[in-house]
């Protein structure tokens, strides 16, 4: 196979970065482009919901590569411009200021967009986290906030709140869930979280969903919860989930359905790949579409899909991981955690709260999870990888 004499990748956070990286490292020679709708430097996500947003690192910090690294991989980025239309038989990229963009093998790596509620835009006061420039703003709204509600209780959800109770704000976290990332973790370490959150005192108004936002005069007022109860409040955090981002690719052809559906190369169709948040791909050894929201994933994936532009012909088959910082708590987790899972404590203690817990589901390991014990679970990861073959189904 001959490599394609350039490469566009649309998207110029971590995935885009990776990917470019992975491509020279590989001894791809050819030309890169990346093309990015925010202003920045490609930076990190993981932080701004911790250090970035509590003020202990400056937005600089989270920039991924200095200007001499991202020099040396003579790549040309197209900053603060977004990709409108892809034509995928003329692998062209029509951008916004009105350029089009035409490369031999294009990455779609455009990741996520956070969900909002209905009005939430016409309140000022109302926050989501999802850009530097997002988590910027939160931190300039919390410094004057006196009453913090979150909606929502998944991770992102769980970290904000978590943050915002070590800044000594008072903080309300509500969501329809009983207990923070029950959906994530399962209802067992879902309740030591929800004993971690109330003894660092985050008040919890779980198991009831928001109707809406209350509002006086322009600016958010409190949360209005599905039994009528309202929270009062002067900031609003939504944390509510995101969406991949592939509203411009409506009218390529291309699959779109939660993410761009990619075969186990992560190929969407012929030089079309996708890679990061965005990217729904079959995993061989799972048997199903699967579409990972997580850092680890990106700098995995990106690796996968630089192979396979350059030839490489190897399915992409990660053990799935993501880790949460919380308080001073830290959870990792390998593989995947079914909500229907039977779970066991394997090792440590859940009182003292340092433990490894095993899922598993007929009769196999599908994840671990380590809380506070990051080696034991990294041990404990075996299983799920010596598992994973017997997922597959058989033709």
């Amino acid at each position: 196979m001959t490599a394609p004499a350039r490469v566009l990748v649309v998207g110029a956070s971590a995935a885009g970065l990776a990917t470019a990286e992975a491509l020279r490292r590989k001894g791809y020679a050819g030309g890169i482009s990346v093309l990015g709708d925010e202003a920045h430097a490609p930076y990190d996500r993981p932080p701004l919901s911790k250090q970035v947003l509590s003020g202990a690192w400056e937005p600089a910090r989270a920039v991924l590569r200095p200007p001499e690294a991202l020099s040396a991989l003579d790549a040309e980025f197209v900053l603060g411009d977004s990709a409108i239309a892809l034509d995928v038989e003329a692998r062209t990229v029509r951008v916004n200021s009105g350029r089009d963009l035409q490369a031999d093998a294009i990455v779609i790596a455009t990741g996520m967009r956070a969900r909002k509620l209905p009005g939430q835009d016409h309140l000022s006061g109302v926050h989501v986290l999802r850009s530097l420039d997002d988590a910027l703003a939160l931190r300039q709204a919390l410094s004057a906030c006196s009453q913090l509600v979150v909606v929502g209780e998944g991770v992102l959800g769980a970290e904000i709140a978590a943050t915002a109770r070590t800044l000594g704000l008072d903080v309300t976290m509500t969501g329809p869930q009983l207990a923070p990332m029950a959906l994530q973790v399962g209802s067992l370490v879902a309740g030591v979280l929800a004993e971690l959150h109330t003894e660092r005192g985050v008040k919890l108004r779980l198991g009831d969903g928001v109707a809406g936002l209350v509002g006086e005069e322009g600016r958010v007022a409190g949360v209005r919860l599905a039994s009528g109860a309202v929270l009062p409040a002067d900031v609003v955090v939504v944390a509510i989930g995101a969406t991949p981002t592939t509203e411009w690719l409506t009218d390529s052809g291309l699959r779109l359905d939660n993410g761009v559906v990619c075969d186990s190369r992560c190929r969407a169709a012929e030089g079309i790949y996708a890679v990061g948040d965005v990217a729904r791909w079959h995993h061989e050894q799972l048997g199903r579409l699967i579409r990972l929201e997580n850092r680890t994933n990106v700098t995995e994936q990106a690796d996968a899909v630089a192979g396979a532009i350059l030839g490489e012909d190897r399915p992409y088959v990660p053990v799935p991981y993501f880790w949460t910082d919380q308080f001073d708590t830290k959870i990792q987790v390998h593989g995947v955690l079914p909500v229907d899972a039977e779970v066991d404590v394997v090792e440590g203690d859940v009182a003292a709260r340092r433990f490894v817990a095993r899922y598993h589901s007929g009769g196999l390991v599908t994840g671990v999870l380590g809380w506070n014990m990051p080696k034991q679970a990294r041990l404990w990861r075996q299983k799920v990888v010596d598992a994973l073959p017997a997922l597959a189904p058989t033709n």
